[in-house]
């Protein structure tokens, strides 16, 4: 599965963003779909991830409240609604897709796309 990361961009505090993950080359449907984010000098780190029929949900602490995780699989396309951004949310986003079930950890996930700049301007 390949997988391709877009609407990253730069917003003030308090604004909102929406990510999208379009998949391609495989059956997204069979994935786990998830959302990684990595700030500069850190590790990557889980933000959110979402069932392969998106019955199953799970986020990041920090992002719990703000953030919603989302897929259309008639699309092939993953979702990530950012609302109430912070700077600390200043990272590049990654989506990944895995056919083997559900996990939080990065190292799990076998497919990862090119990641998309969210900057967050206080």
């Amino acid at each position: 599965v390949q997988l391709q990361a877009s609407g990253g961009g730069l917003v003030q505090a308090g604004g909102s963003l929406r990510l999208s993950c379009l998949a391609s080359g495989g059956t997204f449907s069979t994935h786990t779909l998830g959302w990684f984010r990595q700030a500069p000098g850190k590790e990557r780190e889980f933000v959110a991830t979402v069932s392969r029929a998106g019955g199953s949900i799970s986020y990041a602490d920090s992002v719990k409240g703000r953030f919603t995780i989302s897929r259309d699989n008639a699309k092939n396309t993953g979702y990530l609604q950012m609302n109430s951004l912070k700077p600390e949310d200043t990272a590049v986003y990654y989506c990944a897709a895995d056919p083997a079930g559900w996990s939080t950890a990065s190292d799990d996930y076998k497919f990862y796309g090119p990641g998309t700049q969210v900057t967050v301007s206080s």
